[in-house]
Order: structure tokens, then sequence, then C-alpha cells
């Protein structure tokens, strides 16, 4: 394969990053949030609506077959992107549909004494859902983290336990940017003999992630932090616990055969994807998938290495500026307070110049209290930004201090 690494030639595909802001060149840097998208995705999308619209699986005319085919090629190249089967991968809306999938299912199956261990840095969505088991008596353990924000793995491996059932930890923070030893993490779950659910909705976009090494049971994450549209999420699943697994929403193409009182289920994967399915911005995502192949994991991974270390000096080096989350393995967010200063007074002065980065508690306010800090700013970058961009919110930053007085 021939990689596309002329990464100032990317930006040349993504429209939005030609426009202005505030009458300011926009300078994208909320990528964590979700990322822009290439022609390729915009015109693939616009292609099915144009030449194949029909809904799937149920009709056999040519339409409705073409439009299977590549709702089910989608399929198939996220299953190669992360080395499962297509088996295993079941299409949800997002990230959180997919761990709520996995938490009602734990909510049948699991009971009183049984344990769920996830860690203080989660994103809500893998914290919210399980506080539902809750109610039924099972235990939530929560894992701490060190001072430079990685994971504190001794405490981990004081919490799971014979009495754990579920280890369910994000592969990257979407506020620190630590990268967590899954694989590690993986062994730890399953030698008590508990499940390992992995939520990747900032790894699977930023490196090369191979659910078959890693071992784990589940991992999910979404199209729209990975240059494909919003509206899709994926649940990769091992072929054997999907077939054990209880359907979340039910009703058509997810069926077998149905009488008056009862019903059977259709076949894994289908069996977890009730009625009509998003199948345009499937097969956008599928797009996504082909561009990202064509730059290679491996290049965007550095990519980024080289953004975050820059960005990691450059700020680290201003007065009254404190970064969030210093681990050595970190991906691509910046997660910084300035003395002084809300986070969303620091954005606002930002999107004036036309930078755009998120402000908040990140959906994380567990790990907010644990920081001491109601709230942080956060850049995050991918394919298309640049050192230049960099620059760019150093200088901003400057503005904000400046603006506020911060010495």
């Amino acid at each position: 394969m021939i990689y596309i690494t002329d990464f100032s030639k990317i930006r040349n595909d993504f429209p939005i990053l030609k426009r202005k802001v505030n009458g300011k060149q926009l300078v994208y840097l909320d990528n964590a949030a979700t990322t822009q998208k290439p022609r390729q995705v915009i015109d693939r999308i616009t292609d099915y609506y144009m030449n194949h619209n029909a809904n799937i699986h149920r009709g056999i005319h040519k339409l409705s077959e073409e439009a299977t085919e590549e709702y089910e090629g989608a399929r198939e190249r996220t299953a190669k992107f992360i080395s499962a089967s297509a088996r295993e991968i079941i299409f949800t809306k997002n990230t959180t549909e997919s761990l709520n999938i996995l938490a009602y299912w734990a909510l049948r199956t699991l009971g009183k004494g049984d344990e769920v261990v996830v860690s203080v840095m989660e994103h809500h969505s893998n914290i919210v859902p399980w506080q539902m088991l809750v109610e039924k008596g099972i235990t939530l353990k929560i894992a701490g983290i060190k001072k430079d924000g990685s994971l504190d793995m001794d405490h981990l491996n004081k919490l799971v336990t014979k009495k754990t059932k579920i280890v369910s930890i994000a592969h990257a923070s979407n506020v620190l940017g630590t990268i967590n030893p899954i694989k590690e993490i993986a062994k730890l779950a399953h030698d008590a003999g508990a499940l390992m659910i992995v939520d990747g909705a900032q790894s699977v976009p930023h490196m090369p992630v191979d659910v078959k090494n890693l071992d784990v049971d589940f991992l999910a994450f979404s199209s729209h932090k990975m240059l494909g549209p919003t509206g899709i999420g994926v649940l990769f699943g091992k072929e054997e616990l999907l077939k054990k697994a209880t359907p979340f929403l039910r009703g058509g193409d997810m069926i077998k055969e149905v009488f008056q009182q009862t019903a059977t289920w259709n076949e894994i994967p289908w069996k977890f994807e009730a009625g009509t399915p998003n199948i345009a911005d499937v097969i956008g995502f599928g797009a996504a998938i082909d561009y990202l192949n064509k730059i290679g994991m491996k290049n965007i991974r550095e990519h980024e290495i080289e953004l975050t270390k820059y960005a990691m000096k450059k700020l680290g080096a201003m007065k009254g500026v404190t970064l969030h989350g210093t681990a050595k393995d970190k991906g691509g967010a910046v997660s910084f307070s300035i003395d002084g200063v809300h986070p969303h007074d620091t954005a606002t002065i930002l999107d004036s110049e036309g930078i755009a980065i998120r402000s908040g508690h990140l959906c994380a306010q567990p790990l907010m209290e644990r920081l001491g800090v109601p709230a942080v700013g956060r850049a995050s970058f991918y394919v298309y930004n640049t050192k230049g961009e960099v620059d760019k919110l150093v200088a901003g930053v400057e503005k904000v201090k400046k603006t506020f007085k911060v010495i």
C-alpha cells in the first residue's frame, strides 16, 4: 500500500478548513469532540442518496441489493480495521449507545455481590451506564490515577478480585490524553474471570488497534471522531459473547421468527441492529476508513505524537499555564488551565481568533474533582493539524493572559 504522508496536502481534502471564523482563518483543535470530514466521505454519502438509496437486507430489487452491498462492505472494512471478523461488528448510534448495550446486558445477568471496575478518568459514558447496576446491589469500584495522569495500576490490581465481573476502561483519556495499557489490564481482568470492555473512542481514530492482540472482549468507538459522519457507533464483541448477549433493541430485522407471544433472534451481528439503520452514514464511515487506511494509522500516530510534544513544550513553558496530563504514553489531547481564568473565557477569546478548542468538564466530572478544578480547556489534534496551528494556539493563550493580566 502507498501511504499519503504529506499532511499539508491532506488539508486540501477538508472543505471546512478553508473557512474563516470571526474574520480569522479557522484553526480547528476540537477533534476529541468530533472531527471534520474529507470530500471523499461527503461525496460517498451524496453518491448513495443520488444513486443507490433504498432499504437494505429486505429487497430483491437492484437498488436494495446495491445499498446492502455497500452497507455490509463498510462492516467488512470496519472489522478489518481493528482485526476482527464482520460477525463481531455491530453498528450503533455512538460509543455511548454501544456501552449502554453492554450495561443493560450486565443488568440482566449480574447480581448482588458482583463488582464492576472502572477508572476515575472515564468519560461519563463509561461511568453513568454502570451506575444503573448499583441499584441492583452490584458494587462499582473506581481506580485512581497518579499525579502525571497515568492510571494507578497498583490500585487497579487491588480492586480487581474474584468478585469482579467486568473491567471497563478507556483506551485513551479524552481529557488527559493518557493511553492506558489495555493488554495488561485485559490479562488482569481475565485472570480474575472478568470481562474486559474498552472505550476506544479516543484510541481507534488515532493509532493502530488490534482487538486480537489486545485480547479485549468488547470495544466501543465512534465514526464521527475518525473523519466519518455523526450518528454511527461501533460495538465490537467476541463472537461467542455476542451469541450469548441479550439484544438491547427489538423489532424489525433483528428477528428470525415472530409469533403472537414469542420471537426468536436473527444471527449476529444483525440481532443487535433493530429497525432501519443509518445506511448512508455507515457507507460514509466506510469511506472514512478507506481514507485513514491510505494515510496509515502508524503515520497518524507519529504525526500526533510530534504535534502533542510540540504543544506540551510550548504551553508548558508559559507562566500561569498548568497542563493536566503529562503521562509518558499520551494521545493528541492537551488539557490546560490559566491561573485565575475560567476555561470558558479562554475558549471565548480563542474563538475570537478563529481557534476552536473545548472548554468545560469534558464529560468527566469525577476526573475534574480529582484534578481539583471545575473545568479545563482542551486542544486536540488530528491528521490535518499543523505546528503552525499550535503556534496560533500559543499566541491566543498569550492574548488570554494579557486580557486577564496573568503574569
